[in-house]
């Protein structure tokens, strides 16, 4: 197996979990950064599904298999069952319908690891409270008229959502800046949270 890229620490701490060989589906890879690690040191059969023209190009030239497509639309089109993991990484927030993507993933792949930034993290209210404006942070970086994020979703919410659904949490980790932090308080402490879920 090659070395690991370099990789965003929440994409390194879901390539780590991923099991050598397993068929997986990244929903909007990006340029392919996890794709191609995963590939390389995991022997994965991985696909990619990118809404962005300029990724895809890029992760085509990594040889890597992405379509152009989008989340809301198009994970309708795949196969029940035909993966064993599904990822979505930093996207859940920017789909019009996040609730029925998780369904989707599920279908498409008995787990899936999802992971979005947290909107109650404590800087993201300190700035609402003092401030009363919409953050500018590390991981949300542009003006509320500029972000892609149609939906601000927290630790809690998507727990919520998760036990709506019957969904399972296998586990859980939480990122504040690029380390990880406890559970305990994770709803204000987490800038950044990763769910491995299944049916």
């Amino acid at each position: 197996m090659k070395s690991a890229p370099t990789l965003r620490p929440d994409l390194a701490l879901i390539a780590a979990q991923v099991p050598t060989g397993a068929r997986v589906l990244d929903v909007g890879c990006g340029d392919g950064t996890l794709m191609a690690a995963l590939r390389d040191t995991k022997a994965t059969d991985v696909r990619g599904l990118e809404i962005d023209p300029a990724n895809v190009s890029a992760a085509m030239e990594l040889g890597l298999a992405v379509v152009q497509g989008d989340a809301d639309r198009d994970l309708a089109d795949y196969p029940d069952d035909s993966f064993d993991i599904a990822i979505l990484s930093q996207t859940l927030q920017t789909s019009h319908r996040p609730d029925r993507i998780i369904d989707q993933l599920l279908r498409i792949a008995p787990r899936a690891f999802v992971s979005f930034p947290n909107f109650a993290h404590w800087r993201v209210r300190l700035d609402l409270l003092w401030g009363g404006r919409m953050p500018v942070t590390r991981l949300l970086p542009v003006a509320w008229y500029e972000t892609p994020n149609i939906h601000h979703v927290t630790v809690s919410d998507f727990r919520d959502l998760l036990r709506g659904k019957g969904i399972g949490v296998e586990a859980a980790w939480y990122l504040s800046g690029d380390k990880p932090t406890s559970a305990a308080a994770a709803t204000w402490r987490a800038e950044h949270a990763i769910f491995l879920i299944s049916r």
